[in-house]
């Protein structure tokens, strides 16, 4: 990916987040894309901080932006890799990145949330 793609990207992303709209943030990511996160364990319970597949993410997502209806990301920095890009954001939570890792298909397969906390 080079950092013309990687910015593209980011900028999307931010924007469709920025939105609330879950459908258009969902279309960044494959069908069985995993999503691993701190707040999945707060949020859902769920031990290990992972969830696979968009069903359980749409859900989690939704109970996410329900909760934070003042969510609005503002993009700092993107750092582009092999097959990965990594935003730095700030939001409501603080300062976050976002590790996203692409498949052949040019679509996230894998996503880590990281926050200063």
């Amino acid at each position: 990916m080079d950092r013309a793609a990687a910015e593209h990207f980011a900028e999307e992303w931010v924007a469709a987040w920025n939105s609330h709209d879950l459908e258009r943030i969902l279309e960044h990511y494959r069908e069985d894309f995993e999503m691993a996160s701190p707040l999945i364990v707060r949020l859902t319970g769920e031990a290990s901080g992972k969830l696979r597949g968009k069903p359980a993410i749409r859900e989690y997502w939704r109970r996410a932006l329900a909760a934070a209806p003042q969510l609005k990301f503002e993009l700092l920095n993107v750092f582009a890799g092999v097959d990965s890009v990594v935003i730095q954001y700030r939001g409501h939570r603080g300062l976050s990145a976002e590790l996203l890792q692409f498949g052949a298909d040019g679509k996230v397969c894998s996503a880590a949330a990281h926050y200063q906390e």
